[in-house]
């Protein structure tokens, strides 16, 4: 078992190196930047409009929706369950790990410009949406892939759907489940230091068959008990995340200079930092900040778009303004936040060049909470962050075999995505996050292809909506 093991984590990390190279850095980046010139940077131009009409939004009395709909607020707390999760916490400190405090930086180029790729992702998927056969609205870039390019790039969608599907096992599930078990396991071994590996691993079983359970108790519920799970349960994720780390940011306050400096240096001259980094070239730094600021924000992956499509909205860029929004939360807010906590907390020397995960941001947030309560909080809010992660990709992956399959092909789907949360909370970390990486790139690719050949249709639905806009209020008619 061992030999195997070894075996598929050295072929999960070829994997993710050739998928991860130079190319995919660029279609992704370069997407972003391409997509931003033709909108007119509208995520820097309009961002006080942005806010206004989706955090402005969030707090308003709410309308029953129609049938097979969700709110445009419960559809972005869907998507920001799937998007926020352990790679705001595992994935950023693997990223400082990995690629130094530079990573950071390239992280935010990757979101600033990503914005607009979300943006014209969910536009694209509300625009060519329709209703299956529950009346649900269902959409995504299998359907603007076949409805916007023509039947003939069918199987350019029929290729992101397999890729998707796949992903969500690894990314979405087995990602997640893994994270919290190790995390739950963390508060164990904080508890009880001499906890043999046994028991240890019993508990992750136990966790998984937990996780299970819930997932099954809220599927069943269909599209409507997604999003009411997520539209309560993200608010408050988030608001314990953002707080527990400004305690941390704030208890180290004085190292904030520092760390801003590092990280700017750190993006084009990593070895000049020193000490563990002396082997950190560019490139590790841009590789370790895109790939974990993607597999964060989903920006170019094309999942959150199939949430965003069952948004109750009259109009495309009415939805698609909360994928800027979705980004610049994911990114710009929780990760950076991640980011300068463990960065300030001063506990990232010792891993650079080494495999981290929650273990690190764990010690971070010690330094501060202490041992047993710092890995508390970070077990809770891992748990609720993967929690809700599992919700979301499960709709993403069934989705996709819904597309290929019919509805019956969604319901076996999901029973082998419960089955997988089940043997991924003892799985060895480093396959999983390698295979979750590989596919998140595999599937942008076709993703990307479509976002770039439908762009001028983006532009079209942009500028649509804006002739419609009251120049007083930014409100639509």
């Amino acid at each position: 078992m061992d030999e195997i093991l070894t075996r598929l984590t050295e072929f999960s990390s070829r994997l993710d190196a050739a998928v991860w190279g130079i190319p995919m850095l660029a279609l992704l980046l370069g997407t972003g930047i391409f997509l931003s010139a033709r909108l007119g940077f509208l995520q820097f131009r309009h961002f006080g409009t942005i806010m206004k009409n989706t955090v402005g939004r969030l707090f308003e009395k709410k309308s029953d929706n129609r049938k097979g709909t969700l709110s445009p607020v419960q559809a972005l707390t869907t998507a920001l369950a799937g998007t926020v999760g352990t790679g705001n916490i595992a994935g950023v400190a693997g990223a400082i790990a990995i690629g130094g405090p530079g990573a950071i930086f390239w992280m935010w180029a990757a979101a600033l410009f990503g914005m607009c790729t979300k943006y014209a992702e969910i536009v694209l998927s509300v625009h060519y949406r329709k209703k299956n056969d529950k009346g649900d609205y269902v959409g995504g870039p299998m359907y603007y892939i076949e409805n916007g390019l023509g039947g003939k790039w069918k199987w350019l969608a029929v290729v992101f759907c397999i890729f998707a599907m796949v992903a969500a096992l690894g990314t979405g599930c087995m990602t997640q489940i893994n994270t919290i078990a190790s995390s739950i396991g963390s508060v164990f071994k904080a508890y009880n230091p001499s906890m043999d590996e046994g028991t240890l691993h019993l508990i992750y079983v136990i966790i998984g068959i937990i996780g299970a359970i819930l997932t099954i108790l809220v599927l069943f519920g269909g599209l409507q008990r997604i999003g009411n799970v997520t539209e309560k349960l993200v608010p408050i994720m988030a608001l314990v995340y953002i707080i527990s780390a400004l305690v941390v940011v704030f208890t180290h306050s004085g190292n904030i200079g520092k760390v801003f400096e590092e990280i700017f240096r750190g993006a084009f001259a990593p070895s000049a930092l020193g000490g563990g980094l002396a082997g950190v070239a560019i490139q590790q730094a841009m590789r370790a900040g895109f790939g974990r600021g993607i597999f964060s924000n989903e920006a170019g992956l094309g999942t959150a778009p199939i949430a965003h499509a069952a948004a109750d909205v009259k109009h495309p860029v009415q939805q698609g303004m909360y994928g800027v929004f979705e980004v610049f939360a994911d990114t710009i807010v929780i990760c950076t936040l991640t980011a300068l906590a463990i960065l300030c907390s001063g506990c990232a020397g010792q891993f650079y060049g080494k495999s981290a995960a929650s273990d690190l941001t764990i010690m971070a947030f010690s330094t501060s909470f202490g041992n047993k309560l710092g890995a508390f909080i970070i077990a809770v809010c891992i748990t609720l962050f993967a929690f809700s992660t599992l919700l979301s990709w499960s709709l993403y992956g069934a989705r996709c075999m819904e597309f290929l399959a019919g509805p019956r092909g969604m319901a076996v789907y999901q029973a082998i995505y419960i089955v997988f949360i089940v043997v991924g909370s003892s799985v060895k970390l480093d396959v999983v996050w390698n295979l979750a990486d590989s596919m998140n790139a595999l599937m942008a690719i076709p993703n990307l292809i479509a976002v770039l050949a439908l762009s001028p249709v983006v532009v079209r639905l942009t500028k649509d909506y804006a002739s419609k806009m009251p120049k007083k209020d930014g409100q639509s008619r």
